[in-house]
C-alpha cells in the first residue's frame, strides 16, 4: 500500500509521538507542566547546652513564616515553640530559645504567607 505524499509527513509524525516516553508525552500533545513552586527558607540551627539558636534564609521571592521548636530531654521541662516570623525575599531571620536543662530535638516548621 502507498501513502499519498501528503499523508506520508503525518503518518511518520504520529509513528514518532507514538514512541514517546509517558514523560514526553503530554507536551507532545499540547499540554503544559507548570514548573514546580520554588517555596522554603534553608534553615540551620546551633544547640550550645540549653539554648539553641536558629537562621532561615529565605532566597525565594514568597515569604516563608518560619518558628522554631524546641523538645527539651526532662520530661519536667516545657517545650517550647517559638512565635513565626516572617522571612521575606533574600532575608535571613534569627530564631532563638532554650531549656532549662538538655535539648533532645529541634526543628523549623515552615508556612506559606
Amino acid at each position: 500500500m502507498r501513502l499519498s505524499r501528503s499523508l506520508a509527513p503525518a503518518a511518520v509524525a504520529v509513528a514518532l509521538v507514538m514512541c514517546l516516553p509517558y514523560e514526553a508525552a503530554p507536551l507532545a500533545r499540547g499540554e503544559t507542566h507548570e514548573a514546580p513552586e520554588l517555596f522554603g527558607a534553608g534553615c540551620f540551627n546551633k544547640v550550645t547546652g540549653s539554648r539553641v539558636t536558629a537562621y532561615c534564609h529565605n532566597p525565594y521571592p514568597a515569604v516563608d513564616r518560619v518558628r522554631l521548636h524546641i523538645e527539651c530531654d526532662r520530661w519536667w521541662d516545657l517545650d517550647t515553640d517559638s512565635a513565626p516570623v516572617d522571612a521575606g525575599p533574600a532575608q535571613t531571620v534569627r530564631l532563638d530559645g532554650r531549656c532549662w536543662n538538655e535539648v533532645r530535638s529541634v526543628w523549623i516548621s515552615h508556612q506559606k504567607r
